[in-house]
């Protein structure tokens, strides 16, 4: 059980689920009591997302046997704790339940589970290989996640489309800094990642691009909530200050555990942006 919990990421899928609650309580039906969120559509939702990420997680694992030897050889689980095929089983399995949730709550979030399994298989079998293209998805498929929920509850706000874009962007940075912490696993078998096409230099060029986008982003959000002190307060301190830590920490990062820190660092800022949903 330990082997297969890490194996589908279940820390990373409670944070996915908890944004998940949060955009619906606190976004899209600010109005109702917890007892009314908790519907039965938005359960079947939860699961739906549940099956499809964690279904992701394990063809990730699958594809990428060989380059985990070299990147993380202490967390294989696929060829180790699981055979191969077992693990194919249960991602076909969770792949489809995941879909067939999302088409009991209707043909469009159907549709976005079944896209969302399909680009999750085409990026770990090709689209992460890649420049760019890899770490373009994975940051579409997390603003997904957020997007979906007002989908399936048919009400939509501006706040919800900009931690869409919160989401994808914070995603994105993270990406590539993964990208450089696994370049010499990927550069063992020809992948093309960022780092190793345009270098190390090029490449943290790409990131400060990503974020000054990301701070000038952060900073019209809290220029338009400056009525909200409370709001525009915890955005600066949790968000925008620990973004120019990070941008700080990236200037002298060259080895791998330095970027394995930017990393941590960048999914903490996740989650402090993604709890900023309480203080609005």
């Amino acid at each position: 059980m330990k082997s297969f919990l890490s194996l589908i990421r279940f820390p990373n899928l409670l944070i996915m689920l908890l944004t998940q609650v949060l955009v619906r309580a606190y976004l899209v039906f600010p109005e109702r009591s917890l007892g009314q969120l908790f519907s039965f559509r938005f359960i079947l939702l939860l699961l739906a997302t549940l099956c499809v990420a964690a279904a992701g997680y394990i063809i990730n694992d699958y594809y990428d046997l060989k380059i985990d030897r070299i990147n993380k050889p202490d967390r294989i689980v696929v060829g180790k704790g699981l055979t191969r095929r077992k693990a194919m089983a249960i991602h076909l399995y969770l792949s489809v339940v995941g879909v067939a949730l999302g088409i009991v709550l209707g043909w469009r979030v159907g549709l976005v589970m079944f896209g969302t399994a399909m680009l999750l298989w085409g990026y770990s079998a090709q689209f992460k290989k890649l420049p760019f293209v890899g770490n373009f998805t994975i940051a579409l498929l997390a603003a997904t996640m957020v997007l979906v929920v007002p989908l399936a509850a048919g009400q939509s706000s501006k706040a919800v489309w900009a931690y869409g874009v919160f989401a994808f962007l914070t995603t994105l940075i993270r990406e590539i800094i993964k990208d450089i912490e696994d370049e010499q696993g990927d550069a063992s078998f020809r992948c093309r990642t960022l780092p190793i096409v345009f270098g190390l230099l090029k490449t943290k060029w790409v990131l400060y691009v990503l974020l000054v986008i990301f701070l000038s982003f952060t900073g019209v959000v809290v220029l338009e909530r400056l009525y909200d002190t409370l709001f525009a307060v915890y955005l600066f301190v949790a968000v925008v200050l620990p973004t120019l830590v990070l941008w700080w920490q990236l200037y002298y990062a060259d080895r791998k555990r330095d970027f394995a820190r930017l990393s941590w660092l960048c999914k903490a800022i996740m989650l402090t942006g993604i709890c900023s949903m309480f203080v609005l």
